[in-house]
């Protein structure tokens, strides 16, 4: 499968033109993180921005905490593709050896400026993930 059919693959980007979704490819990096590297880190700042796992799992962690599992298709580092300097929330480590697509924030900006599609996208993903959260919270 390659960039663009991944990319289409997610809820993230499903529904995105598949000129907005071949402009996005364009930009994405690979990167590959070994068992037990830590992606991002709790209370750091990060211009990395927005990862998207290809291959492998990884684990959510907050303090000594479990939060999520991840596994290829789901993404993180949302968040900071729209917030300059915002601390990251929790640690993401490769549980397994994991490939990711890699989206700088830089980048990211540039593209929303030609195809604001994109950004309507992530604000929905995060507006619902808001939801989710806020629905946690109040159980």
């Amino acid at each position: 499968m390659n960039t663009v059919e991944f990319l289409r693959s997610t809820p993230l980007f499903a529904s995105c033109s598949d000129k907005s979704l071949t402009s996005l490819a364009s930009l994405a990096r690979t990167r590959e993180f070994a068992a037990g590297d830590q992606i991002i880190r709790e209370d750091t700042g990060s211009t990395m921005g927005f990862y998207l796992l290809l291959e492998g799992s990884a684990v959510v962690t907050r303090g000594d905490t479990l939060l999520a599992e991840y596994a290829p298709g789901d993404y993180f580092g949302e968040i900071a593709l729209l917030l300059d300097d915002t601390a990251r929330t929790a640690t993401v480590s490769a549980k397994t050896d994991v490939k990711v697509i890699v989206i700088t924030r830089w980048d990211f900006r540039a593209l929303v400026k030609t195809n604001p599609e994109i950004a309507v996208e992530l604000m929905t993903v995060l507006a619902q993930r808001l939801a989710d959260t806020d629905r946690v919270i109040s159980e």
